[in-house]
């Protein structure tokens, strides 16, 4: 049965700085991005990327666009980067760049409007660049399915005024984003150990603030107060930050507004960085007495159930589940007329908050290791309002742990030390191969004026 308990939530402290990407790592991504290429009998790849879209190139290049778009052209021989005026010099980020491994061309026509247009214009970019009557695939952040699209190989997800001169000059164009995105068999769905040790920095930093957030909570303090309180460390975010309370606590997407941090009304709040998103949900109260008289028995109810059900989530994190059986599963154990949950429960991050899931109605794709995962199981209620234990977390099969043990044994005594006090203290079913990334993971704290009351089953 769930139960709370009192406890001082977990401090491992903050991982040390992760390894950047570095030159054999990215010529190793871009092999396997033109073997993939070369696998679908395309030319030429056109990756497209924005401020918001940026995590292909990235993982190519480790070069992302920032204010402008930008343009990765790859072929069996070459790779360019088309960028605007802003990012050209910011593109010797990329190891890539600076070995000359990774072209550079200025195409003023990718920066802000009004800016100077003297360089070169897209049309002539991709006239010298893409073979002519090639058959070129295009990646941004998006794919489509037959029930989407009548024709989902010809939609394409990157602007107009790139599609129309790319389709002048090549002989025929195709949606290739899933060969970075797809979950049987994207490029980017799975991680290795040096990627575990950045995503875990991540998810720690985003963790630490996110329990700033929870033991600085005050009563009548305004959420710009509160937000101030989580002292946000400095990583990039990975989407809009949110504080939703008041006025604004049915609408979880809003940041904060000024709205009063009252006794008896929903809270939530996250932080999601580059590779992680933290996630929490409660009730601005010290105990079940400050709730709605309705909502009273939010523990047992509400919660406590939702976090059987995570533990029961967590048991299923192992190679070879197919993830319709998670869905399923978690569906059946959340029942809908109760918490709602209208998304996949659980899909994968990276340096995008959402790349895509295993986890459908009926997917036969099996989980498998290196695949990192957020546990995003969203419920809602008109009388309970929402709960959350929303982190990060890796599948990993004994090799890939061996990699961890090996290469980053501090990221791998803060995973066994997480995982030792799920099972332990809070009582979840954690398998051997599910690696927690934050300090957080595990914790559900009901009633947030009181964070040390947690649920344990």
């Amino acid at each position: 049965m769930p139960r709370l308990i009192r406890i001082d939530w977990p401090d491992t402290g903050m991982p040390d700085l992760p390894p950047d990407l570095d030159l054999p790592e990215l010529q190793g991504r871009l092999a396997q991005a033109r073997a993939a290429i070369a696998g679908r009998g395309l030319d030429v790849l056109v990756v497209y990327g924005d401020r918001e879209h940026f995590a292909n190139i990235q993982w190519l290049t480790a070069f992302d666009p920032r204010f402008e778009e930008a343009v990765l052209v790859l072929t069996a021989t070459a790779a360019t980067l088309l960028v605007g005026n802003e990012c050209e010099p910011y593109t010797r980020i990329s190891p890539l760049v600076r070995a000359g491994i990774v072209a550079v061309e200025l195409v003023p026509s990718l920066s802000l409007i009004s800016q100077p247009r003297k360089g070169k214009r897209i049309v002539d970019a991709f006239r010298d660049l893409v073979p002519s009557g090639a058959k070129a695939g295009t990646a941004g952040w998006k794919y489509f399915g037959t029930d989407e699209m009548d024709d989902p190989d010809q939609a394409l997800d990157l602007p107009v005024y790139l599609a129309d001169p790319l389709r002048k000059r090549a002989g025929s164009v195709v949606n290739a984003t899933d060969l970075f995105m797809h979950p049987a068999h994207g490029l980017r769905c799975t991680v290795d150990a040096a990627e575990i040790a950045r995503i875990e920095f991540s998810n720690q930093m985003a963790a630490k603030t996110l329990t700033r957030l929870a033991f600085g909570l005050r009563e009548g303090m305004t959420d710009f107060a509160a937000f101030a309180a989580a002292s946000v460390g400095g990583l990039p975010l990975g989407c809009h930050q949110t504080l939703a309370t008041g006025a604004r606590a049915d609408q979880g997407m809003s940041g904060p507004t000024g709205q009063i941090i009252n006794r008896g009304v929903p809270l939530s709040f996250n932080i999601c960085h580059w590779g992680s998103n933290i996630c929490r949900a409660g009730w601005i109260a010290s105990d079940a007495s400050d709730l709605p008289v309705a909502a009273q028995d939010y523990v047992a109810a509400f919660a406590g159930p939702y976090v059987q059900a995570m533990s029961l989530w967590c048991s299923l994190m192992r190679p070879g589940v197919a993830g319709g059986e998670v869905w399923s599963r978690i569906m059946a154990a959340l029942p809908f007329d109760t918490f709602g949950i209208t998304l996949n429960p659980g899909h994968l991050i990276g340096m995008d908050e959402w790349i895509s899931s295993p986890v459908s109605e009926g997917s036969s794709i099996p989980l498998r290791s290196g695949m990192a995962f957020q546990m995003d199981v969203i419920p809602g209620n008109p009388v309970y309002a929402s709960t959350r234990m929303e982190d990060g977390y890796v599948i990993a099969d004994a090799s890939l742990r061996a990699a961890v043990e090996r290469d980053f044994p501090d990221v791998a005594a803060r995973c066994a030390a997480r995982a030792a006090f799920m099972r332990d203290v809070i009582g979840l079913e954690v398998p051997a191969d599910l690696l927690p990334l934050a300090d957080t993971c595990g914790i559900v704290a009901p009633f947030l004026l009181d964070p040390a009351q947690v649920i344990a089953l």
